[in-house]
């Protein structure tokens, strides 16, 4: 059975870094059977979240094939993958567009994660757009079984990771692209 994932727009008060309350509204995907199981589901795990009121603004179907949470991320992009079949009675390649929902720092991240996740699909795929998502968490099912649970402790392990941090300032100053020269070696002068 595939899984059916809910977009849940929320709607409360939230404490910023300077101090204030702002009242925001933030997007959340859950795993459910119903409308009626996203809205009992995001209402346990926002009530989990924050102590203040929240409005539950909006529920739809959201239209990811697979999530991928990778460790060290903390943002959620929407790869767009278009798997390429060739069709024998016409004679024309066909593509068709799925979705997938994965953890990354940066777009590049997003596009090496996709390429990660797609990697077992045996056909040929393009990966035309990835755009980051305004999904601030995933809250994905679990039954409960044991299998479930080592699931749900991964799941989390890698969602909850941080990512690194930058060893030296030096490498701050380094655009990704950039090829760092000693110095002196530009004038000339040699070690």
């Amino acid at each position: 059975m595939s899984q059916t994932w809910y977009e849940c727009k929320v709607k409360y008060r939230k404490i910023h870094e300077t101090g204030e309350q702002k009242v925001t509204t933030e997007t959340y995907l859950l795993d459910a059977i119903s409308y009626t199981e996203a809205e009992s589901r995001i209402n346990e795990e926002m009530a989990a979240y924050t102590s203040e009121e929240f409005f539950i603004t909006n529920i739809k179907v959201a239209n990811f094939s697979e999530v991928h949470p990778f460790e060290n991320s903390d943002r959620w992009f929407k790869s767009k993958v278009a798997l390429i079949a060739f069709d024998e009675k016409s004679g024309k390649e066909r593509k068709t567009n799925i979705y997938l929902l994965v953890q990354a720092n940066d777009v590049k991240e997003a596009y090496d994660n996709t390429i990660q996740a797609m990697k077992d699909t045996m056909g040929d795929y393009t990966i035309p757009v990835i755009s980051e998502s305004p999904i601030m968490d995933v809250f994905p099912y679990f039954s409960g079984d044991e299998g479930d649970l080592k699931e749900l402790e991964k799941f989390n392990a890698l969602k909850s990771s941080v990512p690194e941090p930058i060893e030296s300032e030096e490498e701050l100053d380094v655009m990704e692209n950039e090829l760092v020269v000693p110095e002196g070696v530009l004038d000339g002068e040699e070690d």
